[in-house]
């Protein structure tokens, strides 16, 4: 196993030979007496992890972490002083500071916080190299989820994307219709163009024209001769959106191309060949209209052939987080503004809302709460007034998220023993409960494990 390499940095002979000697073991370490020495590391080689005073002599270690964070491969750094204060923990943040410590260490703390570093930062390069995959292809890059709602639905879009079967998207506004056909689309191999018609937007005397075209003269204002979606997407994809708003007599029409897979230009006789995947998608129930004699049945057993079931988010609440945080670090880059991170009631808030809007709706949010934000975590207030002002409704269950939520709902935010805590709970769980092999995977000794379960009862109780 390739060990993470470390770099640490400190002007103290003697506590930089403790910390090099506590943590070879599980590191490549580095030792650095002074900032030049220490750049002249990050300049040699690819360092993972960064841990430095805050005064270095002459130098800041401010400075320092400023320079690493300029790598094309930065470090995650940690910040470590005597002179700890409120606001010089605040402005190492500012400066990309990961956490900071205050002296005299605590070894046991110094450990678990860079092992969560270091696996914090093994999960962004998978995130980094999984969309490095999928961007060639523009697939599932854009789409989140983790429930097992999702989960199911990606199986299904890789299943589907290589063949040329019609699909059928349905689920409420909001919920990210056209993202699966994209992603239908761009992992398929054609190499037509995605061409999105919104149905809805379209009334009855011109969506015949816009999906087949027409030749010059065809009637009033036809000045000359329109290419339609159709022959624009031949040997790509089109998106129907919104399929369910189109009246019987264009039904009858598409429903003939999906037949015969050639179209005519409006005001000619002439058929036109098309190698077009159909894919439609509408927030109606098809069916119902069937019955109703709104939509025809010949043509909805056409799209009908496979079909795609978004869930609306308040079924997949487990995905808010995922999603939230995604936003988040999406508008704080577009506003060009530090990254922030969202507060614990804040993110209530936010799992506890139904969201008919879906995940449009989340997204504005975010949005919303990026712009409004003056700190640098995101507060209640900081949320638009439909979701900060929302009734509490029932508490989150472990179905929905898919992962226990035994003992983490009341442990307190951006606190070092708070996150040793929920690294211990977390390895307790994996373990079922097994002290011996949840100390392997925190890598501490089974005694020092005991003694801080020992130290919180309360939060530990069910495994005591």
């Amino acid at each position: 196993m390739v060990r993470p390499v470390l770099l640490i940095v400190d002007d103290e002979k003697p506590a930089l030979n403790a910390l090099c000697a506590a943590l070879e073991d599980d590191y490549e370490v580095y030792p650095a007496a002074n900032a030049k020495t220490a750049r002249g590391v990050l300049d040699s080689r690819a360092v993972d992890l960064l841990l430095t005073d805050l005064r270095l002599g002459g130098e800041s270690g401010m400075d320092l972490i400023d320079y690493a964070r300029t790598l094309p491969q930065a470090p995650t750094c940690i910040m470590m002083t005597a002179y700890g204060s409120p606001g010089t923990a605040a402005e190492a943040k500012k400066h990309g500071a990961f956490y900071f410590l205050t002296k005299p260490l605590n070894l046991d703390e110094v450990e678990l916080l860079l092992k969560q570093a270091a696996h914090a930062r093994g999960l962004e390069a998978e995130n980094r190299d999984l969309s490095t995959r999928l961007q060639p292809t523009g697939g599932l890059d854009r789409m989140l989820g983790d429930s097992p709602q999702m989960q199911e639905i990606f199986k299904r879009i890789r299943r589907v994307a290589p063949t040329t079967a019609t699909v059928l998207i349905e689920g409420e506004t909001g919920t990210g219709k056209e993202l699966v056909a994209r992603a239908l689309h761009n992992l398929s191999g054609r190499s037509g163009k995605f061409v999105a018609v919104n149905c809805a937007a379209l009334s009855p005397q011109l969506m015949e024209s816009e999906l087949f075209g027409h030749e010059r003269g065809s009637f009033t204002g036809a000045m000359q001769r329109r290419i339609g979606r159709f022959e624009e997407a031949n040997g790509g994809t089109i998106f129907l959106d919104e399929i369910g708003e189109i009246d019987i007599p264009t039904q009858v029409k598409l429903l003939r191309v999906l037949a015969e897979r050639s179209i005519e230009r409006v005001g000619s006789n002439t058929p036109i060949e098309v190698h077009v995947r159909v894919i439609a998608a509408t927030n109606r129930d098809l069916e119902s209209m069937v019955e109703e004699g709104t939509f025809r049945r010949d043509l909805y057993q056409r799209l009908n052939v496979i079909a795609i079931h978004l869930p609306p988010l308040r079924e997949r609440r487990g995905d808010v987080v995922l999603m939230a945080n995604a936003f988040l670090r999406e508008f704080c880059r577009e506003n060009h503004r530090e990254v922030k991170t969202l507060g614990r009631p804040a993110l209530e808030l936010l799992q506890n809302f139904d969201w008919p809007g879906n995940v449009r709706q989340l997204r504005s949010a975010i949005e919303h709460a990026v712009v409004m934000s003056t700190g640098d975590v995101i507060a209640p207030e900081d949320l638009p007034e439909f979701v900060a002002s929302s009734p509490p409704t029932a508490p989150i269950s472990q179905e929905s998220t898919g992962k226990s939520q035994i003992g983490l709902d009341f442990l307190p935010e951006f606190n070092l023993q708070c996150l040793e805590r929920r690294a211990i709970l977390g390895a307790l769980q994996h373990a079922k409960g097994n002290r011996t092999l949840a100390a392997q995977l925190l890598g501490i000794n089974r005694r020092t494990l005991q003694r801080k379960m020992a130290d919180a009862p309360d939060v530990f109780r069910q495994y005591l």
